[in-house]
């Protein structure tokens, strides 16, 4: 790619990535972060020796980990996961705050406003705030260089992991990028942990990051060249981050009527630039909050202010931000309070997104229909939940079916992938066997994680029979092949009617092809 080029945001953190001398990324597969994954192994250049190196982890904490000591022995390093791989991942990021770190670490946070092809639509620019770093929120594919490009800096200057928050439009939108020069004295110097943290106590520690890191963390967050700041008349001001910021900037020089509106872009959304945005408060009669998912900067800013409007006010949804949202916000700019967005999305109104008609294990999720209750897993058959198959019942987090049916009456029955087995579900088996509990759980194997991309499944079946001796293993191809489909739902049916009457955790690995990878 040439210099100054118009490049999708997903191409612009590529290029961030190299000229930051990035070394060593770890990834965990899911909607929006598979693509941006996909396109570095793609792009990797094997004949460069001093090129990254880049790995799929089954789990975030696993991946934040290996990236902790990729960081602390010298290397610039990634982690690429979804906003619920930011759950997982947490553990060891808290810790890392005041542990320091050696290179730079970035975290990039793959946001799905309006839950397109997730659990939940959470917002990752809450961890900004809970782990106290700083959380970078960029608008535009230059945004997104830009960003990236100083959060590896900013990260080694304060010795903590930053964080990038993108979404699916981001990776999306083009525009001209300029590449800055490759920084030479990132390649030339590789900073390593300083072990002389180890002559604090815990708590000293945690007084060293708000005395050392935590002001070079503010003073970037109040003077961010991430922000972007108009000031065009006193009476409206808006203030935004992430993707809606383009939004806005497109109707203010696109809209006359809406010209003389200022707009404070906020690039960096924590540490909160307190001084920042009550500056820009000040200077208006009103201000409107455009953001996405949740409303995070309007909470901070609302108290005490009846001029503050957003959310929280009924101008603007919560979830996705659209065009036809802000324009409407704008509006009712006079209106202290409105009344708009009160429907609530159902499957009906959006269409319906079924499990494949063909997939291999649909004679086990007709079975199961009649089963309740029945503890399902993050993937694929989380869309057996609802009509007409009414296969499983609850939906918490990827791995989570096995120690949620623990906590059933009787024998608990759990349904997981061989992915989420991977990704976690390990944990809840050996759980369950150490403390005795009755339960079922019900592997379906297929070697992928087939609703991210196809990316490969580890097989823990021997793993699992070494844990559990009542475990049986069938081919539901093969069986369906040899004795018919019907034959072959009754077969798994008195199966599960058979481990249902025995004590203690009993496994069934029921082996298929998806037909989709």
């Amino acid at each position: 790619m040439t210099n100054n080029e118009d490049i999708t945001g997903l191409e612009a953190i590529f290029l961030a990535a190299l000229d930051s001398n990035v070394r060593f990324i770890t990834a965990v597969a899911g909607y929006p972060m598979t693509a941006v994954a996909d396109y570095f192994f793609e792009n990797k250049d094997p004949s460069n020796c001093n090129n990254y190196n880049i790995h799929w982890f089954t789990n975030e904490k696993a991946a934040m980990e290996a990236a902790l000591g990729a960081s602390v022995t010298g290397r610039r390093s990634m982690v690429m996961v979804k906003h619920v791989g930011m759950n997982v991942l947490s553990d060891p990021l808290m810790t890392a705050m005041m542990h320091t770190i050696g290179s730079g670490l970035v975290i990039l946070a793959g946001d799905d406003p309006a839950a397109k092809a997730s659990q939940n639509e959470q917002d990752s620019r809450f961890y900004g705030a809970i782990a106290e770093t700083a959380v970078f929120d960029p608008a535009t594919p230059r945004d997104a260089y830009d960003s990236l490009s100083r959060a590896f800096e900013l990260s080694e200057e304060a010795k903590v992991p930053v964080i990038m928050r993108i979404t699916d439009r981001l990776e999306k939108e083009k525009q001209k990028v300029s590449r800055s020069q490759i920084n030479s004295k990132a390649k030339q110097e590789e900073k390593l942990l300083d072990r002389d943290i180890w002559k604090l106590t815990m708590h000293g520690k945690h007084q060293r990051f708000h005395i050392e890191s935590e002001p070079i963390l503010i003073h970037e967050a109040e003077n961010s060249r991430s922000n972007h700041i108009s000031i065009n008349s006193d009476k409206v001001g808006i203030i935004s981050s992430g993707y809606p910021s383009l939004i806005v900037d497109e109707i203010l020089s696109t809209q006359v009527v809406y010209s003389s509106y200022s707009h404070l872009g906020l690039g960096m959304v924590t540490p909160f630039p307190v001084e920042l945005i009550k500056s820009f408060i000040e200077k208006h009669e009103r201000i409107l909050v455009v953001e996405e998912s949740e409303a995070f900067i309007e909470s901070q800013i609302r108290t005490g202010c009846d001029s503050i409007l957003g959310k929280r006010t009924g101008h603007l949804p919560f979830g996705m931000t659209e065009k036809e949202h802000v324009e409407f916000a704008f509006e009712n700019i006079d209106n202290d309070k409105v009344s708009k967005y009160t429907d609530i999305q159902t499957i009906l109104s959006r269409g319906s997104r079924p499990i494949c008609s063909d997939c291999p294990f649909m004679p086990l999720y007709n079975i199961l229909h009649d089963i309740q209750p029945v503890a399902g897993d993050m993937g694929c058959s989380i869309r057996t939940a609802p009509d007409p198959l009414n296969a499983v019942d609850t939906g918490f987090a990827l791995g989570g079916a096995i120690s949620t049916a623990c906590g059933f009456p009787g024998k608990g029955i759990a349904v997981i992938g061989d992915f989420g087995l991977a990704h976690s579900g390990i944990i809840g088996l050996i759980n369950a066997v150490d403390a005795g509990f009755d339960i079922l759980a019900i592997i379906l194997q297929n070697d992928v994680a087939a609703m991210t991309g196809g990316q490969s499944a580890p097989d823990l079946k021997g793993v699992v029979t070494s844990l559990v001796s009542d475990t049986t293993c069938i081919n539901i191809d093969e069986m369906q092949d040899l004795e018919g489909k019907e034959a072959c739902s009754e077969n798994i049916k008195d199966m599960i009617q058979k481990k249902l009457n025995t004590k203690g955790v009993s496994v069934i690995y029921i082996e298929g092809k998806c037909t989709k990878n």
